[in-house]
């Protein structure tokens, strides 16, 4: 953990599951030094596609929940724990509370992980509001009395580590606009009087800590968004960056180095994608990798080690 007296040592990103016409189970490795691409040999314990992905910056990284088969029945309640640096995989002894896939999560790097959201229950449409919490320091489950404004999927999260976490967008029945805000130190529920530009479902999300997050593609009721949305924390304010998506897609997963930069990774945008898309956090600016995804799929999760600070 912490202890406020190291440097930064910015070291990878991490894109784990997905789809790419089965359920997959391989993890891709980007190593931020040089943007390379590379697989772990461990891999998730089972293969899965809507999983979620957090991390505990220079200690381990977390992927929860997803679906194995298709139908309620495939969905998932464990948790694949990554260690690193030596990338090894185990699975923790508490699960999810309800078995979800389609879930947000987000990251108070050294303190807790949260898993929110998801669709996983045999009633309604299915939905869930409930928001589990991972404490680092043993690895145990609890969940908080605040629950998500409405029982969603497909959603995507992001942290200001330290202070806060963000859910935004989803589908509860219908696309949903708006971002809800927990609060860490008390783990409180508020929701952004700021809302995306339109309500889309199958978004992705990745944050500058202690700057601003950024969420990226989705659906709408005009089809795939190529748009990324960024959420200013000095003020909770949302604008659109000029840079794009190289493509207009939904099903895509973000992480990012903090400080640096942040990646969207895959999706669908008629076709399942393998690029992956850098924005450069200094000017919010768009490249994108020569390095892709080992294959293209969709409904993949994300996370990040940028090293202990």
């Amino acid at each position: 953990m912490p202890t406020g007296d190291e440097t930064v040592n910015p070291v990878a990103g991490y894109f784990g599951g997905g789809y790419d016409g089965a359920s997959f189970s391989v993890i891709d490795k980007i190593t931020f030094a040089d943007d390379s691409k590379s697989t772990l040999s461990a891999t998730l314990t089972s293969a899965r596609y809507g999983p979620a992905g957090m991390a505990n910056s220079g200690v381990a990284g977390y992927f929860g929940g997803g679906n194995t088969v298709g139908g309620l029945s495939g969905n998932q309640s464990g948790i694949d724990k990554i260690t690193f640096p030596a990338d090894t995989k185990s699975t923790l002894s508490g699960t999810l509370t309800t078995a979800v896939h389609y879930l947000a999560s987000m990251a108070n790097s050294g303190t807790a992980g949260y898993f929110a959201g998801g669709n996983g229950v045999a009633t309604g449409n299915g939905n869930v509001s409930g928001i589990d919490k991972i404490t680092f320091s043993a690895d145990t489950k609890s969940t908080l009395s605040a629950t998500l404004t409405s029982a969603r999927r497909s959603m995507a999260g992001f942290a200001n580590s330290g202070t806060a976490g963000y859910v935004g967008g989803g589908n509860d029945g219908s696309n949903i606009s708006g971002i809800d805000k927990i609060t860490f130190s008390a783990d409180t529920k508020s929701t952004l009087s700021a809302n995306l530009t339109s309500a889309r479902q199958y978004l992705g999300g990745m944050a500058n800590s202690g700057v601003a997050g950024y969420f990226g593609g989705g659906n709408d009721s005009g089809g795939n968004i190529s748009g990324i949305r960024k959420i200013t924390f000095s003020a909770d304010t949302e604008a659109g960056l000029s840079a794009t998506l190289t493509s207009a897609r939904q099903g895509l997963a973000g992480m990012a180095n903090s400080g640096t930069a942040g990646y969207f990774a895959g999706g669908y945008d008629g076709a399942r994608v393998s690029g992956i898309d850098k924005i450069t956090f200094s000017a919010d600016t768009k490249s994108t990798l020569s390095a892709t995804l080992t294959s293209a799929r969709s409904d993949l999760a994300g996370m990040a080690d940028s090293g202990i600070l």
